[in-house]
C-alpha cells in the first residue's frame, strides 16, 4: 500500500470512528451551557494507535490528512492527562511544524516546559534538525524565526524573485511573517523606501502599529501612514528609510504630492484579491501599475487569502522581471463548523451540531435565557450562551443590528463592577461621539459593538480590549472581512450579507471564519451557523471551505463584451443624467481612457493580452474618438484614478467658458464667511460636468456642511450635535442612533471618500485653466485638498498633531486646547511638555491623554501610565 493510500485508508476508513469521537470531545469542551447527549462516553482513547497514525498523516500536504493530525495533536494535547502522551501531541505538532501551538500549550499550563529536553536521543535529534529546517534567518539581527511551511516557502522565494504572489488561508501567519520579512528587506539592503498597501484605513492603522512596535525606538526606520512627501523626500536624499503603510487612495495622493520623482523600491500588496472589487479594485490596479512604472526594478510582493491562482496578478510584471506564485492550504488551527437549528417545541434549547466532512456529528443541546422570537434575538441568546466564557464574535449584516444585537447581549450579562479601563473607553465614547452613544454603557459591561465609520481611536480600543479579554462579546460588521487581524474564539453568524442584500460568497465566509481561531492564540476556534436549513438566510447552504479565483474589477468589466464601449460611446455624446447607472462602468471606462491617453493606445497594454482582439479593437475605436477631443494631457488624467478624463475635459470647457470673476471658481478659505456656500456651488458644478458624486440634487448642502465642518477641524462629537440643533431647528423628527450612524456615514462616504476624489481633479483642472489665462497668482501650493479631506485638516497646528502620529480623535480634542493654528510638530511638542501636569483638569478622555503622551511625549510614557486615572 502507497503511503498515499494509507493515508487515505485511515481518514476515510481505519481512524473514521476515532476521529468522530475526537471532534465530538474537543469541540463539546469549547462550548458552554451544552447539555449532552444521553449515554456520551467518556473520553476514553488508544492514543499510541492515534498518534501513530498522526504521524503518517503529517508526512502529507493535503489539508484534509494534515488537518486530521492537528486534531490528534491537539486532542492529545488538550484531553490526555498524561504527560507522556501530552509529550507526544507536542512531537506531532512539530512534525507538522506548529511550534506556536506548542508555545501556546506550554503557556496555558498544558504542556511542562522544555519538551525536548524529555525526549529519547533519538527523538531529540531529530526535533532539532526540525526545528532548523523550518526556521528562517533574519539577516539584519542575526536572530532565527521558527516558521510553518508556507512562512519559510514565502521567505526563501521573496528574497529570491523581483514579483510575487503567495495565497493562504486566514490564520496562516501571513501578517506576521510578512512584515519580519519587511523590516529585514529595509534593514539589511539597499532598498530606501517601501511601501505597504493595505485596503482599509483600519489595517493601515493596524499594520502601522505593529511596524512601530516591532522596530521599537531608535531603528533609524520611519514609519508613516500619511500621504505627505517628507519622509519619502528624507529616505531618497540618505536620511531615514521609510515604511509607508497606504491604502490605494493614499498612495496616488502621494505620488502626486512628489510628482516625478515618486519611487518605491519595495511595495507589499495586502489583501491582494481586492483587485477585483467593485469600484476600488481598479484604483489599487492603478496603484500597483504606477509604482511599477516609477521604478521597472521595483520589488513587489502579493498576499492573499487562499486564492487559487496567485499567479494571476503576475501577467503585468515587467519584461525580464523574476516571477513567482504559490498557494499553501495547510491548516495552523482547527475550526470547526457548527451548525445550531432549534429543538421542536422547545423554542428555549438548540440542538448544536459539528460538520465533518459529509456527516453531521451531534454535540448536545445549549439552553438559552429566552425564547428568540426575532433574528437579532437568535443571534444575540446563542451567542450568549455558546460562547458565555468570552471571546466571541457576533457577525452582524449592519450597523444597526451591531448595535441591536450588542444591547441584548449586555443585558444577559451578570451584574460586576466595570474594569476601569473599560470605563476609560465608555467615557472616550461618550465624549469622542454623544453622551447617548449606545457603545458606553455596552462596553461598561462587557460587551461591544465594531463597525467601519466609528471613530480610528475608539475602534483600535475596542479591539484591543476584546484581545484582553475584558470585552467578551463583540459584534461586528463586514470590517472583519476586509483584513483586520482580530481573532477570537467562537464567531456566531446567520445569513451573513456583505453589501446591501447580497449573500456572503465562501471565500468571504471563510476569510471571515479565519478569524476563529487565529493561529497563537487559540487551539481550535468554532464558527457557530445558525438556521442552516433556512433557504433564505442560506441560499447555497452554509459554505464549504473553497479557494476563488483573482479576477481585476478591469477584466471583468471588459468580458461584459460589447457594453463598456456603448457606455463609452454614449458618455462622449450624453449628459451623464442619461444613464441610469453610471458607476457601473465609470471606474473601468476613466482606467482605459487614461491608459490610451498615456501610451496612444491599449492594443499594445498587458491587459490587450487577456480579451478578445475584437472587443479591444471597438474599445479601441471608442477611446480613440474621446481622447482626440481631449486637452487636458495624460498627467492630469493619471494623478486622479476613477475619475474620467472626459469629465475632467468637459469640466474644463466649462471653466473657458465661464463669464464671470475667476476667482468665484475658487474654493473659498474653509474659515471664511462664504466657504459653505462655494461648497455647494463646486459640488453642483462637479455634478454637471464631471460626475454626480453629490446627489441628490436636494442633499448638496448637507454634503456641503459636512465637507466644511470637517476640514475646520470639528470632532465628530461637535458634527453630531450640529446635525441634531439642524433638525430640532427645523422642526424634523429623527432618531438619536440613527442620526449618529448617518453622520459618521456621511463623514467616511463623502468627507473622506467622494469629497477628496472629485474636489482634487475640480481643483486640478482649475489650475490648469488658471495657468493658460495667466492666473498663476491664484493657484495655493498649500496642502492638496485630497490629503486635506482625507484626514480633515485645514491647519498646520492640526497637520503637525497627525504627522507626530496622534489619531484625528486625539489631535482635534488637543487642537481645541491650542490657541495657535501654525506651530509645527516641535512646537507641538513644546507645548504638550509645558502643559503635561495640567491635562487632568482639562476634561480630556484618559484613552486620549494616553496617546497624547506616548505619541509627543515618549520618554515621559512610564510616568504618564502611573499618573493618569
Amino acid at each position: 500500500m502507497s503511503l498515499d493510500n494509507l493515508q487515505g485508508w485511515l481518514v476515510g476508513e481505519g481512524l473514521r470512528d476515532d476521529l468522530d469521537r475526537l471532534t465530538r470531545h474537543t469541540v463539546v469542551a469549547e462550548l458552554d451551557n451544552l447539555v449532552l447527549p444521553a449515554g456520551e462516553e467518556a473520553a476514553s482513547f488508544d492514543w499510541p494507535r492515534l498518534l501513530l497514525a498522526g504521524s503518517i498523516l503529517a508526512r502529507s500536504d493535503q489539508r484534509t490528512y494534515q488537518d486530521a493530525a492537528l486534531r490528534i495533536a491537539t486532542a492529545a494535547i488538550t484531553l490526555s492527562d498524561s504527560d507522556a502522551i501530552k509529550d507526544s501531541g507536542a512531537v506531532l505538532l512539530s512534525k507538522l511544524s506548529n511550534f506556536r501551538a506548542v508555545v501556546l500549550a506550554t503557556e496555558r499550563g498544558l504542556l511542562s516546559a522544555d519538551v525536548e529536553g524529555r525526549l529519547g536521543m533519538a527523538l531529540r535529534i531529530e526535533a532539532q534538525r526540525r526545528q532548523i529546517d523550518q526556521s528562517v534567518l533574519v539577516q539584519s539581527s542575526g536572530r532565527w524565526i521558527q516558521v510553518n511551511e508556507f512562512q519559510q516557502r514565502f521567505w526563501s522565494e521573496a528574497n529570491n524573485y523581483q514579483w510575487l504572489s503567495a495565497s493562504a488561508p486566514t490564520a496562516s501567519g501571513k501578517t506576521f511573517l510578512v512584515l519580519q520579512w519587511l523590516i529585514d528587506q529595509i534593514r539589511s539592503g539597499e532598498m530606501r523606501v517601501a511601501v505597504y498597501l493595505a485596503p482599509t484605513r483600519a489595517l493601515v492603522a493596524e499594520i502601522e502599529a505593529n511596524l512601530v512596535a516591532l522596530l521599537g525606538t531608535g531603528s533609524g526606520i520611519e514609519v508613516s501612514s500619511l500621504p505627505i512627501r517628507d519622509k519619502h523626500d528624507k529616505a531618497r536624499l540618505g536620511g531615514p528609510r521609510a515604511i509607508l503603510v497606504l491604502t490605494q487612495e493614499r498612495m496616488h495622493l502621494l505620488a502626486n504630492a512628489i510628482g516625478a520623482p515618486f519611487k518605491v523600491d519595495l511595495l507589499v500588496v495586502d489583501e491582494a484579491h481586492k483587485i477585483g472589487d467593485n469600484q476600488r479594485g481598479v484604483i489599487l490596479q492603478d496603484a500597483i501599475e504606477r509604482a511599477s512604472r516609477s521604478n521597472p526594478v521595483l520589488k513587489i510582493v502579493f498576499i492573499s487569502p487562499a486564492t487559487q491562482n496567485p499567479q494571476e496578478l503576475l501577467v503585468d510584471a515587467p519584461d525580464g522581471a523574476r516571477t513567482a506564485s504559490f498557494e499553501s492550504d495547510v491548516p495552523t488551527v482547527l475550526q470547526n463548523v457548527i451548525v445550531a437549528e432549534p429543538v421542536p417545541r422547545k423554542s428555549k434549547q438548540w440542538r448544536l451540531s459539528a460538520r465533518q466532512h459529509a456527516s453531521m456529528l451531534p454535540l448536545g443541546v445549549v439552553q438559552l435565557a429566552s425564547s428568540p422570537s426575532t433574528l437579532r434575538k437568535k443571534l444575540a441568546f446563542i451567542a450568549a450562551a455558546a460562547g458565555e466564557r468570552g471571546g466571541t464574535l457576533v457577525y452582524a449584516n449592519g450597523a444597526a443590528d451591531a448595535e441591536g444585537i450588542a444591547d441584548l447581549i449586555s443585558q444577559l450579562m451578570p451584574e460586576a463592577p466595570a474594569d476601569p479601563e473599560l470605563l476609560e473607553l465608555a467615557d472616550l465614547a461618550r465624549k469622542g461621539v454623544h453622551p447617548h452613544y449606545l457603545l458606553a454603557p455596552l462596553v461598561e459591561r462587557g460587551v461591544a459593538f465594531h463597525y467601519g465609520n466609528m471613530p480610528s481611536l475608539i475602534r483600535l480600543e475596542v479591539e484591543r480590549l476584546f484581545r484582553s479579554g475584558k470585552i467578551r462579546f463583540l459584534v461586528c460588521t463586514s470590517t472583519l472581512i476586509e483584513g483586520v487581524n482580530l481573532s477570537c474564539r467562537t464567531i456566531v453568524v446567520r445569513g451573513p450579507r456583505k453589501g446591501i442584500g447580497h449573500p456572503m460568497e465562501a471565500h468571504d465566509f471563510w476569510n471571515l471564519a479565519g478569524r476563529a481561531g487565529r493561529w497563537g492564540d487559540e487551539f481550535q476556534g468554532n464558527i457557530i451557523c445558525i438556521d442552516p436549513q433556512n433557504g433564505q438566510a442560506w441560499p447555497d447552504g452554509v459554505p464549504e471551505r473553497a479557494r476563488f479565483p483573482i479576477k481585476r474589477e478591469s477584466d471583468a468589466v471588459i468580458e461584459q463584451g460589447d457594453s463598456l464601449a456603448d457606455y463609452l460611446d454614449h458618455r462622449a455624446t450624453n449628459d451623464l443624467s442619461a444613464f441610469q447607472d453610471p458607476n457601473q462602468f465609470e471606474q473601468v471606462a476613466s482606467y482605459l481612457l487614461a491608459t490610451f491617453m498615456r501610451q496612444g493606445s491599449i492594443a499594445q497594454s498587458s491587459l490587450a493580452k487577456r480579451h478578445d482582439p475584437a472587443i479591444i479593437a471597438r474599445l479601441e475605436a471608442s477611446l480613440a474618438n474621446i481622447a482626440k477631443d481631449i486637452a487636458i494631457g495624460p498627467e492630469i488624467a493619471a494623478r486622479h484614478p476613477g475619475v474620467s478624463a472626459l469629465g475632467m475635459q468637459r469640466l474644463l470647457d466649462a471653466f473657458r467658458n465661464y463669464k464671470g470673476d475667476v476667482e468665484n471658481l475658487l474654493p473659498a478659505a474653509v474659515d471664511s464667511d462664504d466657504s459653505y456656500d462655494r461648497f455647494v456651488t463646486i459640488m453642483r458644478r462637479i455634478n454637471q460636468h464631471l460626475f454626480p458624486a453629490f446627489t441628490p440634487d436636494g442633499i448638496i448642502r448637507l454634503h456641503a456642511l459636512i465637507v466644511v465642518q470637517w476640514l475646520k477641524g470639528f470632532s465628530l462629537a461637535r458634527m453630531i450635535e450640529r446635525n441634531i440643533d439642524y433638525h430640532r431647528r427645523s422642526r424634523r423628527s429623527f432618531k438619536l442612533p440613527v442620526l449618529i450612524r448617518s453622520t459618521m456615514e456621511l463623514v467616511e462616504q463623502i468627507a473622506r471618500f467622494r469629497a477628496p476624489k472629485y474636489l482634487s481633479a475640480y481643483v486640478d483642472v482649475l489650475n490648469l485653466h488658471l495657468v493658460e489665462i495667466g492666473r498663476q497668482d491664484l493657484i495655493d501650493d498649500d496642502l492638496d485638498i485630497g490629503t486635506q479631506l482625507e484626514f480633515g485638516i485645514s491647519s498646520r497646528t492640526l497637520l503637525s498633531l497627525i504627522e507626530l502620529g496622534l489619531s484625528r480623535v486625539s489631535a482635534v480634542a488637543l487642537y481645541e486646547k491650542i490657541a495657535r493654528d501654525d506651530l509645527a510638530k516641535e512646537d507641538c511638542v513644546a507645548w504638550v511638555r509645558e502643559r503635561n501636569t495640567q491635562f487632568e483638569g482639562m476634561d480630556i478622555p484618559a484613552i486620549i491623554l494616553r496617546e497624547i503622551r506616548g505619541k509627543l511625549l515618549p520618554e515621559d510614557r512610564a510616568g504618564a501610565a502611573t499618573s493618569t486615572p
